[in-house]
């Protein structure tokens, strides 16, 4: 199952709906009909999935994707988007200023005995196609981050590794765009990563008996350049790793969104160090997902 977020045209900003999506035929079927015109946005939908799934079936033709706008499958998530700080050996690797160690200084190459966990603003969240818009006066090196983001959609805490994917809705694209030069001058990494529109996702929702998270090929270009090529089969800390660290402390909940790390082949691990310019447009596919692409301006 596909699930995308999108309001109509003639609608105002504030205005949300979810849909099921079939990319191939460029159709969707808005799922408040289906469910009785109950809220219909994608947080309430995940948080009562269980009980609507059976009312959750497309009927008629549907509406055209040319005829609504797309938005952020969660176009603003109700709390921080979890992310992971080093989980590519190879990206561990590229670059070792651009991360730190527990005390805040500049990494090394070592990887990590534990998840490195940090968070991004709901607020940074956009949609497919939306630009990235460079903070100008703020930072010079913004960079570009694919990566493979878990959606939970069941609560809990202390969840075991054993039991994590059954607390898994599915999965989208995210790209984590960073601000190279705060994130070193803040020796953080919460204000490099937080600006608005540093979080583009999409295009839209996978269900998890569609893909095998653990195999997945993961690519970024920036403009026609292929920048960043792996397989999620290569993070340090898979899936239910990084759920049961999360949660050990922290109940998470549905709706809740984890970014999983991103591999090698970003603009600082160039040398000289490639960042992002205006004109340019970003990338990331992942198998069995789709194509989540932002212009920069």
């Amino acid at each position: 199952m596909k699930l995308a977020s999108f309001r109509r045209r003639d609608e105002g900003a504030a205005a949300e709906h979810a849909a099921l999506i079939d990319p191939a035929a460029g159709r969707l079927w808005p799922v408040g009909p289906m469910i009785g015109n109950e809220a219909d946005d994608m947080l309430s939908l995940i948080r009562r999935f269980d009980t609507l799934r059976p009312a959750l079936t497309p009927s008629g033709t549907g509406l055209s994707v040319g005829e609504v706008e797309l938005l952020a499958p969660i176009p603003r998530p109700a709390r921080n988007i979890f992310c992971v700080g080093k989980n590519y050996r190879e990206h561990v690797k590229e670059r070792p200023e651009t991360g730190f160690d527990a005390s805040g200084r500049p990494g090394g190459d070592a990887l990590p005995e534990a998840p490195i966990i940090f968070t991004k603003a709901p607020s940074c969240v956009i949609a497919d196609g939306r630009p990235i818009e460079l903070p100008n006066g703020l930072s010079r090196q913004i960079d570009y981050e694919a990566e493979l983001a878990v959606v939970i959609g069941r609560s809990g805490r202390a969840i075991a590794p054993a039991r994590a994917f059954d607390h898994v809705w599915g999965y989208t694209i995210v790209n984590d765009v960073t601000a190279r030069d705060l994130q070193l001058r803040h020796k953080q990494w919460f204000l490099a990563k937080s600006i608005d529109g540093f979080c583009p996702m999409g295009p839209w929702l996978v269900s998890a008996d569609e893909v095998d998270a653990a195999n997945l090929s993961i690519r970024c270009w920036v403009n026609d350049e292929l920048r960043q090529d792996a397989n999620t089969g290569e993070l340090i800390f898979d899936i239910p790793t990084l759920i049961a660290t999360i949660s050990a402390g922290i109940t998470l909940q549905p709706g809740d969104v984890i970014a999983t790390g991103t591999p090698s082949g970003v603009g600082a691990g160039f040398k000289p160090p490639r960042f992002l310019a205006a004109g340019d447009r970003v990338s990331i596919a992942i198998e069995g997902i789709g194509r989540l692409s932002n212009p920069v301006t």
